[in-house]
């Protein structure tokens, strides 16, 4: 069985809005799980990204021409997530940190307990370096394609991931365990 190959975003995007639904669903399998991820490390709940996400995708769907593939179609899509997100603090005036959020399991073992200490650690910076963080460091975004998503100037990407590492390693240093080898 021969597959079809798959299409780049810029040919997605061009089909869609020529009116192909099927290129939309591709393009939101494509897309949606980094735009999930990056709303659930901005917010901690599972719920919340998966509301913030389907409101991206829905934006697209009424907008199709304000989206610009050409500035990376991920940075694109973050922005307006981000967006969706400042929008929904400023209803809200509050929102839960990742660190109060319910496990559904317990960390079990060393390396769960310090990725659970890391994500609180991340969970209580200001949204402003938890958000370079998130792109960069969590997603891979290089500084430039943070600064399209975050719509702000690369070199104030990199300040900012420069002083959120700084404070995590702070934070971390103080919670995590000094090990003894014997």
């Amino acid at each position: 069985m021969r597959q079809e190959p798959r299409r780049s975003t810029p040919e997605l995007l061009t089909r869609f809005r020529a009116g192909d639904g099927e290129a939309f669903a591709e393009l939101y399998r494509l897309h949606s799980p980094a735009v999930f991820r990056f709303v659930l490390y901005m917010t901690g709940g599972a719920g919340r990204a998966d509301d913030v996400t389907q409101d991206v995708f829905v934006w697209l769907v009424h907008h199709p021409a304000a989206f610009h593939a050409d500035r990376g179609a991920l940075a694109a899509l973050a922005g307006v997530a981000r967006k969706y997100l400042q929008r929904r603090q400023r209803e809200e005036r509050r929102w839960p940190p990742l660190a109060d959020a319910v496990m559904e399991t317990p960390p079990r073992g060393e390396a769960a307990v310090e990725a659970a200490m890391l994500r609180s650690a991340i969970a209580s910076l200001p949204a402003r370096y938890r958000e370079v963080v998130a792109l960069c460091d969590l997603e891979g975004f290089n500084y430039e394609e943070a600064a399209a998503a975050l719509d702000c100037a690369p070199g104030t990407v990199r300040s900012r991931l420069h002083r959120a590492r700084a404070f995590l390693t702070k934070k971390l240093q103080t919670r995590m365990p000094v090990r003894c080898g014997i």
